[in-house]
């Protein structure tokens, strides 16, 4: 049965297989979330130390699985094999900086009061799903250009890569789910809503997934570009969320060995499977 399966994803369309890893990364952020029907706070120095380690992986993803294959197809093409990874990196994070600023959104263990964008009268819940859901996006997308960049043949882009980014990002999801779920517990919210808003940030990622892969498969010349535009908008999350909220605790020092953990096992997570 596992091997019909394994054969089953490896011979699948490019899009089918992003779908799929979409789905996965979206559960291990509903499992995260679910932590929520057994305890009703998480401690502060664990959460912190998952942070850290998603922000790692995140950052390995970044040049591992998407930044290095760039380079790698624009080698092979006319233009310098620098510009597609610094147009796509810069534009990347551009559109996270410009999303971030149109959308009102609130970061976990932030008062209401300090929501980030546009003055609004969404609840806090909405606040919260709504800036998860916005880091969501680039790791989606990450995820199907991945696959989709498996049409170009090289080494650097295989389904093993493209696998193991998922897996990095599955494992660095589970934080997430808990970052929303948990606060809401806390604020009086019932466990079934409480999951029910965790999980609902990363419904994004199957669809982001599907779009990316759709993009790179049916728009080959895109390829360097798009690897790299979710390698910038996946850093901006890094830099702008993920290390300064591993850090709010004041645990500079654990947050960072935990980054170094989750940089190490995604590099070797791509290395070994790809």
């Amino acid at each position: 049965m596992v091997l019909a399966i394994s054969s089953w994803f490896e011979n699948a369309h490019p899009v089918w297989q992003a779908l799929v890893a979409g789905c996965f990364t979206w559960g291990v952020t509903a499992a995260g979330a679910a932590l929520v029907f057994f305890t009703q706070s998480i401690n502060r120095r664990l959460l912190d130390a998952m942070l850290g380690f998603a922000a790692g992986v995140m950052t390995a993803a970044s040049f591992w699985s998407l930044l290095a294959p760039s380079i790698a197809i624009a080698e092979a093409r006319p233009e310098p094999a620098w510009l597609p990874a610094l147009v796509g990196f810069l534009a990347g994070g551009a559109a996270l900086w410009i999303i971030d600023r149109t959308l009102p959104h609130l970061h976990p263990d932030m008062p209401l009061e300090e929501a980030e964008g546009p003055k609004t009268g969404w609840e806090r819940s909405v606040l919260l799903v709504s800036a998860i859901t916005i880091h969501n996006v680039p790791e989606g997308l990450a995820v199907g250009v991945a696959f989709g960049g498996v049409v170009s043949g090289l080494p650097s882009a295989s389904v093993g890569a493209a696998v193991a980014l998922a897996v990095g990002i599955g494992l660095q999801n589970f934080p997430e789910g808990i970052a929303v779920a948990m606060p809401l517990r806390g604020d009086g919210m019932s466990r079934g809503k409480s999951f029910f808003y965790g999980q609902l940030s990363a419904v994004v990622e199957p669809l982001a997934a599907v779009i990316g892969a759709a993009a790179v498969v049916y728009a080959a010349p895109i390829l360097p570009y798009a690897l790299s535009f979710a390698a910038g908008a996946m850093i901006y999350v890094v830099v702008e969320e993920l290390i300064p909220e591993s850090q709010r605790a004041g645990r500079v020092d654990w947050s960072t060995l935990w980054f170094m953990v989750g940089f190490s096992v995604m590099m070797v997570l791509d290395v070994a499977l790809g």
